[in-house]
């Protein structure tokens, strides 16, 4: 499971389980909500489980910093008839502030208990499970009461409602209450009936009253005195300034930039000749062995030699260097304040600050930002945010660039590389938003505190990101390498190669062998650059200097161009269908791919000229 200081991380329901006095207890991890009626698709995942699901007890992650703003959502869990446990997380970012939470009152105020935490230190953690096999135990003992004139009306539906309209495990009362506050479901199950008629009817006053009540208990349970002097604070408002914080987000992009090129590039060097004096030599002759040293076992060390060494050359250089990186940021909370300080920016591709998070969420990887972009309320919105995401360079890409380019050329050409793609994503945001029919909405998020990260959190989710990436990618990069072995070996690679010189070599201007792997990198984008390693660990020899044995300086720039902008891998591709359906998949590739042969030929000619 993936947290981050930042909300719109998770958007899909994840599930785990633990012991807890013999038994075992499942766990669901919902997706971050305000409400039980849904805004956006991340929001309708959480409400769906709540009521399809049937929780014995819902541990509801209130931030004390913000109480009343959170209580409205406990407010509504407790109005579906479920038990609740109230986790009052960020508590010592509350006392920084002067806040100072009564939770034995709280509890006696809603009936519920209420567990202190503070999550990022493991405090009242422990508690939580017990508490909630507490609060199934003893049910719901109190619900909230929205005055007379409300409660009436509540009553009136409650009594009418028909009983196929009652999902289980509400009671009438809950289901009356969320279609007078317009739940698309419960609509949609009273659709054709006189009761269709008061849906959404008391929307206001209900959110008004639910608010009113929300305000008052957290003025009652909470007591101010004198705030400290907060660092945090200070930062914050420093990195949300127009002028400060603009000159910031540059510093921090130009920061992650030379981090990866050169601890990577460090890394790379090292890895590559430890592999060829070690692994290289020992896989070589173990192959040969067993193999022979005829066209089988060539073929053999495509996969096992080149293409296993070539991978990890890759992967844990600058892979796990940029998912370092990127948890980092995720935990300080600054990506909340990227959000906050692009959103004039965003509008002029039809979206808002908030899409900045699955933009720089595609830096890790485009799979979960395109699903990350959930988090966006309207479709137009949706479309628009994963048509970006597939040109931000994932850390697969970003490794072919500083892999093939920075480390073979240069950080300067390695840093063009990302400028042209920078310049491609404002160009095809600007014509994007003109095409696409609609409007974009408004800003609306809550305000995190930046905190400083532990680095055995960062530690811990660079792992296994990187876990996941070695389980992906290795066994693609092999099989890749095996079928392109098996392709040179036999002299059939030439028979591919050929249809494609005309674009790639004549519009593009690469060896037609570069083809090839722009082809098979539409499995995995990282995959391109190890297959010409491969290539070139097995035509001139081991050692990665031996790429530019056959590229130029200008041919290894077009080349990351090109695969930097089409369609960056099946993955991908497929979580675009998931989230917007295949059509729309289809055509934001066919996309990519047009554009990227029209840059890189462009590229490739502007070169050429200089």
């Amino acid at each position: 499971m993936e947290t981050a200081n930042y909300p719109g991380k998770t958007v899909e329901v994840a599930a785990g389980s633990c012991e807890w006095t013999g038994r075992r207890v499942v766990l669901l991890d919902l997706p971050g909500t305000y409400s039980v009626l849904p805004a956006s698709e991340d929001q309708r995942a959480a409400r769906d489980a709540l009521l399809d699901a049937r929780p014995d007890a819902v541990i509801v992650v209130v931030d004390t910093t913000n109480l009343a703003r959170n209580l409205y959502l406990v407010l509504g869990v407790l109005d579906l008839g479920l038990p609740v446990v109230i986790a009052a997380n960020l508590l010592d970012e509350a006392e920084r502030r002067g806040l100072f939470l009564d939770a034995h009152r709280l509890a006696e105020r809603l009936d519920v208990p209420v567990v202190p935490t503070v999550a990022t230190k493991g405090q009242g953690i422990d508690g939580l499970v017990p508490q909630a096999a507490r609060a199934a135990r003893d049910g719901v003992l109190e619900r909230p009461w929205y005055g007379e004139e409300v409660e009436a009306v509540v009553a009136e539906v409650a009594r009418v409602l028909p009983e196929e309209a009652v999902p289980r495990p509400l009671s009438p009362r809950a289901a009356a209450l969320l279609l007078l506050e317009g739940d698309e479901r419960i609509g949609a199950a009273v659709a054709g009936t006189p009761l269709a008629a008061r849906a959404g009817s008391l929307a206001e006053p209900v959110a008004r009253a639910r608010h009113a009540l929300a305000e008052a208990i957290a003025r009652e349970v909470l007591r101010t005195a004198a705030a400290e002097e907060n660092l945090a604070d200070r930062l914050w408002d420093r990195v949300t300034s127009p002028v400060a914080g603009m000159g910031i987000l540059a510093g921090v992009l130009l920061g992650i930039f030379a981090f990866v090129f050169f601890v990577g590039g460090a890394l790379a060097t090292a890895f590559t000749d430890l592999w060829s004096r070690t692994a290289s030599p020992t896989i070589a002759a173990g192959v040969t062995g067993l193999a022979g040293d005829g066209v089988v076992g060539r073929i053999l060390l495509w996969g096992l030699d080149a293409g296993i060494g070539a991978a990890l050359a890759v992967g844990i250089p600058y892979v796990l260097t940029f998912y370092f990186v990127l948890a980092f940021l995720e935990d300080s909370g600054y990506l909340n304040a990227a959000a906050f300080l692009s959103d004039r920016a965003m509008h002029r591709f039809g979206l808002h600050g908030r899409a900045v998070i699955p933009l720089v969420a595609g830096l890790g990887c485009n799979v979960p930002a395109i699903m990350g972009t959930r988090v966006l309320a309207t479709r137009r919105e949706r479309f628009l945010a994963s048509a970006l995401v597939t040109l931000v360079p994932c850390s697969a890409r970003s490794a072919v660039i500083f892999g093939a380019v920075g480390f073979f050329v240069g950080l300067g050409p390695a840093l063009l590389v990302f400028a042209v793609q920078l310049g491609v994503v404002v160009l095809a945001g600007s014509l994007l938003n003109r095409l696409v029919p609609g409007r974009s909405t408004g800003l609306v998020m809550e305000v995190f505190p930046l905190r400083r990260p532990t680095f055995t959190d960062v530690a811990r989710k660079t792992w296994w990101r990187f876990q996941a990436y070695l389980t992906v990618a290795l066994p693609i990069v092999v099989g890749g390498s095996l079928v392109l072995g098996a392709l040179y070996e036999t002299g059939a690679m030439w028979a591919l190669s050929d249809p494609l010189a005309p674009l790639v070599t004549g519009w593009l201007g690469l060896p037609a062998v570069a083809g090839l792997a722009l082809v098979f990198a539409v499995l995995r984008k990282e995959l391109a650059l190890q297959l010409l390693v491969a290539l070139a660990a097995v035509q001139f020899g081991a050692g990665a200097a031996s790429l530019s044995s056959f590229m130029g300086a200008d041919q290894l720039v077009v080349f990351a161009i090109v695969t930097t902008i089409y369609v960056p891998c099946i993955a991908t591709v497929a979580a675009l269908a998931r989230e917007l359906g295949w059509r729309s998949s289809l055509g934001i590739s066919a996309f990519t791919v047009a554009l990227a042969l029209l840059v890189g030929g462009v590229a490739w000619r502007g070169l050429s000229l200089v």
